[in-house]
């Protein structure tokens, strides 16, 4: 985040006209969105053509592919993600003309005055907390208004202007922006070392959600809910609480203030028990496989408890969360294979949508992982970490890396995980031709085996093509 751009948060009504670099994107076209629906007015650009862009031109906005400093017309300001370079041509202009810049979160934090925030933060499992949190608040009936950067599988929408006073907003750490918002409720899902390019080193990460849960305790009758379960949330929220802060504990040790309890699987997904208080407040079960679920229910749980909200309501909003997309979302099936996409970019995230596969999988199944890399920074911060996670498959095809916004190392590529991956070498397979991958996969899979595209890149596009080799 450039620095210029994370000044003083203003309101909606001095924003004027806006234009977004990048609106396509997941967390851009949500703010958008909400812009749009409380009338202000809107443009945008983007590299390429996407759903988001047809939608929000749909709701009114201007929206111009490719970037040219003619598409900023008459804006007053430009908000602008840590993914967009200064030599950007429509950035450049804006800076020329003086227009006010502001980060994406800034826009964000907007959007969210006069209204209790919930933030949900964490190294993993945002999108998916956040979204289990938005549908819970919503079966209750108070029409939150939310910003996710993901789609609900069930409305197709990652942003929605409500009519009632919380506003449920997914808390992006990567660039430290998360540190603009001040939250009534901040929940932490869990603290580990990513983003490395942007923060330099894990005790910097851990300094970052430090000073997260001090913008909590500014806010009158703020309170941190953490993830016991994960050491570097536990240390953050022991930390918060000598330091004044209110905090609540999930997880399944003794010690959470909200337990999940018998924790197991049903043909759908995870089963568990809520304890709160001592006393068991209900059952789940969720539509989404893994343990890792489980906690994130019990992350939206917890908010809900703390707004009042009634226990049975908010339990039965959980069970009927549909899922979100790119989070474990099953593609198709095909020749008694079934193909699942996840966005896992992590190794923890990796480890855990492994495991999940493993409990939805047929008897003498398998599970074939197709693991693109996110970024050249991470891959070489935790390539064995990243192999390790893999080896949980029985088969793995590693692509080439997704850059994004860095530029190539060389020497560089998949092959530096695919090599590490602890299977034998018919098993494990590097894959620098994207266009070979869906033949490649659809050669290994076998009835009965789940196929995983994984990544946070244009893997996505994979499951469809396996299913039509497959067929």
């Amino acid at each position: 985040m450039n620095a210029q751009d994370a000044g003083a948060i203003v309101s909606p009504a001095e924003l004027g006209r806006v234009h977004f670099i990048g609106i396509g994107g997941a967390g851009m076209s949500g703010i958008a969105r909400i812009m749009l629906s409380r009338g202000i007015a809107v443009s945008g650009s983007d590299a390429k053509e996407s759903v988001a862009a047809d939608v929000l031109r749909g709701l009114g906005a201007q929206v111009s592919i490719g970037h040219d400093p003619a598409h900023l017309g008459e804006a007053d300001t430009v908000v602008v993600s840590s993914a967009i370079r200064e030599d950007n041509p429509e950035l450049a202009a804006a800076r020329s003309r003086n227009l006010r810049v502001i980060h994406r979160s800034a826009a964000l934090a907007s959007l969210m005055l006069g209204r209790r925030a919930i933030a949900i933060a964490g190294t993993h499992g945002k999108t998916t907390t956040t979204s289990m949190t938005t549908v819970a608040l919503q079966h209750c009936g108070i029409d939150p208004s939310f910003a996710i950067g993901g789609v609900l599988s069930a409305s197709g929408a990652n942003a929605q202007d409500g009519t009632g006073d919380v506003f449920v907003a997914e808390a992006d750490e990567s660039d430290g922006s998360f540190l603009l918002y001040t939250p009534t409720v901040g929940v932490i899902t869990n603290v580990e070392a990513d983003h490395l390019d942007h923060y330099g080193s894990a005790e910097a990460v851990v300094q970052a959600f430090d000073a997260f849960c001090l913008r909590v305790r500014d806010t009158t009758g703020g309170t941190v809910v953490a993830c016991g379960d994960d050491p570097g949330a536990r240390d953050v929220a022991e930390r918060a609480r000598a330091a004044g802060v209110e905090v609540l504990l999930y997880g399944t040790g003794e010690y959470c203030d909200v337990r999940v309890v018998d924790l197991g699987s049903s043909s759908t997904g995870a089963t568990f028990g809520l304890v709160v208080g001592g006393l068991r407040i209900g059952e789940v079960e969720l539509q989404q496989p893994g343990a890792h679920n489980a906690l994130n229910a019990a992350a939206a749980f917890s908010v809900g408890h703390l707004l009042g909200l009634p226990s049975e309501r908010v339990l039965a909003g959980l069970a009927l969360f549909g899922g979100t997309r790119r989070r474990f979302e099953l593609r198709g099936e095909a020749r008694g294979v079934r193909v699942y996409d996840d966005y896992a970019h992590h190794p923890t995230e990796v480890t855990a949508v492994l495991k999940a596969a493993r409990g939805v999988l047929a008897p003498g199944g398998r599970v074939i992982a197709v693991f693109q890399p996110h970024l050249y920074s991470r891959t070489l911060a935790f390539t064995e970490e990243f192999a390790r996670a893999l080896s949980l498959a029985d088969h793995v095809v590693v692509l080439d890396i997704y850059a994004a916004r860095e530029d190539p190392v060389p020497g560089v590529t998949g092959a530096v995980i695919a090599d590490r991956v602890d299977l034998p070498e018919d098993r494990r397979h590097f894959q620098p031709s994207f266009l070979d991958a869906a033949g490649q996969v659809a050669g290994l899979a076998q009835p009965g085996d789940v196929v995983l595209t994984i990544g946070a890149g244009d893997v996505t596009v994979l499951g469809p093509e396996v299913l039509k080799a497959l067929g």
